[in-house]
């Protein structure tokens, strides 16, 4: 019997036999409170069936996964000619994590890679020192009944020293209607909010710290003249020329984000995308019947619509602000507007801004006039524009990627190695890139959201986006199980805040030089390093810089 046993860094994606000449890895040094990622691949000829106990006074703080493979069924847009892909073809690639209880779960396989992805989540308060994690496979040939028992080992060092509370900014957008639909549960029912609340609490653990808040139902690829599920927390009822708003469910909303750790909110989008020709599809109230009163009928110009807004913002506001969270909040326009529609976000932004005072107001666009006017308030610039704004002096530098971004920037599509969807950390160190955003967190429609898919199988959402851009999470049996691209992401961050804490010693430019010294080059968000190892070999460096200096 043959077997293979590796234990690999967490920026491999292993599918074949093929893939095993990655190097093995056996320490790490961390950050007190620092999150950690690594895998264990096994290969075998024959039928063998396994399992796995962790021995460890880390035990606790450690959570095994098994790394299942999805189908990519568009791994990027045919014109893409960027080399730094793992695959260019559909097929199958690992990103699916579904946790492991090792009291239960048996790993059977035979002539195929079986992955297990150890993930450690360490306590701030731990104490520094040595510490060393033994995970072990025991089991047998299915059909000889030949014994397997063998153990690998990992050791930790962990230095006196905290990780930093994330500073930086990320929104990734929670679609509560496609909860809803996928978990096949009414909208706002208990069991939603249990949903809600689940897939709220896998956010938070993701990085995620902002969270899109449909005060109104977002008015998100949507077809025009189709209605997403109605998901708006406020209710509305008018009575003549007056409109009454209810809070209830909103409220409801801020405690479970309050609760999960979620420290930011965007109110949802009050004109439609791509331009802002209509109003949302907003659900009111009129003599005990309920309809969209405004929505893609609607222009976004109408008198009867601003009349709406005037009443509605200000309560809005005054309720932010007796929940303590309107600091914390930012308003959305309208997404995605491009040079043509400047007049029209011109209006929509005079009308708005008035009534939310000192509120912010951020939009993903990438044309700096919308900013050089004073048009939009903080920009959010696609990836692949970023350096068209970083000389702008903004209030706050953010950055965001999609579908369309494949070509040389980092992204996270399932087809990309993981250092590509990592490096985007050191980039908005280098720049100062406060802020992040992506629109895709558990996005289980087509696109313009004609009809609910089924994420384990159609990963493009029907063919309009490179597999895993529509979203991070899979819905699980009872809530979201993670990917590995959330995880890799989520490294990110942490990379972020662990530079920053060593320019508190030796400041921004000496970090910077450590960064491009060990990769041998300028770094930009077109231009790094492409290889698996130089993130692990830097954040090594800089760890060990933070040990010598604290």
């Amino acid at each position: 019997m043959n077997l293979t046993v590796k234990q690999i860094s967490d920026l491999h994606k292993i599918s074949t036999a093929d893939d095993l000449s990655v190097p093995d890895i056996n320490s790490k040094l961390l950050l007190q409170g620092e999150s950690f990622s690594y895998q264990i691949v096994m290969y075998s000829d024959k039928m063998i069936d396994l399992s796995a106990k962790i021995t460890s006074t880390l035990k606790d703080f450690i959570t095994l996964y098994r790394v299942d493979s999805v189908i990519i069924d568009l791994p990027m847009y045919p014109k893409c000619s960027d080399d730094n892909y793992i695959t260019h073809k559909p097929g199958y690639m690992p990103d699916l994590l579904t946790p492991i209880n090792t009291e239960r779960d048996h790993m059977k396989f035979c002539e195929n890679i079986v992955t297990i992805w150890v993930k450690v989540d360490l306590p701030k308060d731990i104490k520094s020192g040595n510490y060393e994690i033994d995970i072990e496979f025991d089991g047998m040939n299915a059909y000889t009944g030949e014994k397997v028992n063998f153990i690998k080992k990992m050791k930790i060092e962990i230095i006196n020293a905290q990780m930093p509370e994330q500073k930086t900014k990320f929104t990734q957008w929670f679609h509560t209607d496609c909860i809803s639909s996928i978990h096949n549960v009414e909208i706002y029912s208990e069991k939603h909010w249990e949903l809600i609340d689940k897939y709220m609490a896998m956010a938070s653990q993701l990085g995620i710290n902002m969270l899109l808040t449909p005060v109104i139902t977002p008015p998100l690829d949507t077809e025009v003249g189709i209605t997403r599920p109605n998901v708006q927390l406020v209710k509305i009822e008018k009575k003549g020329d007056k409109y009454i708003f209810g809070f209830e469910l909103l409220k409801r909303w801020i405690d479970l984000c309050k609760k999960n750790g979620i420290k930011y909110y965007e109110i949802s989008h009050l004109f439609s995308q791509w331009g802002l020709k209509f109003a949302p599809n907003i659900y009111i109230y009129e003599n005990g019947v309920g309809s969209y009163i405004f929505g893609w009928h609607v222009a976004s110009t109408a008198p009867e619509y601003a009349d709406f807004l005037r009443q509605f913002i200000p309560e809005l506001v005054e309720f932010l602000k007796s929940e303590g969270i309107a600091d914390s909040c930012y308003f959305h326009i309208s997404d995605e507007p491009h040079a043509e529609h400047l007049e029209a976000y011109s209006y929509a932004k005079n009308l708005i801004k008035p009534l939310i005072g000192d509120i912010k107001t951020i939009d993903a666009l990438s044309d700096t006039e919308f900013f050089k006017t004073g048009t939009v308030e903080i920009p959010v610039p696609k990836i692949t524009a970023i350096h068209d704004f970083l000389d702008l002096d903004t209030p706050e530098k953010w950055v965001y990627y999609c579908c369309s971004h494949g070509q040389k920037v980092s992204n996270r599509f399932m087809a990309m190695p993981s250092a590509r969807t990592r490096i985007v950390g050191l980039q908005m160190y280098k720049y100062r890139v406060e802020g992040f955003l992506q629109w895709g967190y558990n996005f289980y429609y087509s696109q313009y959201s004609r009809s609910l898919i089924n994420p384990y199988v159609n990963t493009s959402a029907n063919g309009a986006f490179p597999s895993g851009d529509a979203f991070t999470v899979y819905p699980g049996v009872d809530g979201p199980l993670p990917s590995l691209r959330g995880f890799v992401f989520q490294n990110a961050l942490q990379d972020i805040e662990i530079c920053r804490l060593l320019e508190s010693y030796i400041g921004h430019d000496e970090v910077v030089k450590i960064i491009e010294d060990t990769a041998n080059m300028t770094i930009t968000f077109n231009d790094y390093p492409a290889g698996s190892d130089f993130i692990p070999e830097v954040m090594d460096i800089i760890k060990q810089k933070i040990k010598e200096v604290i």
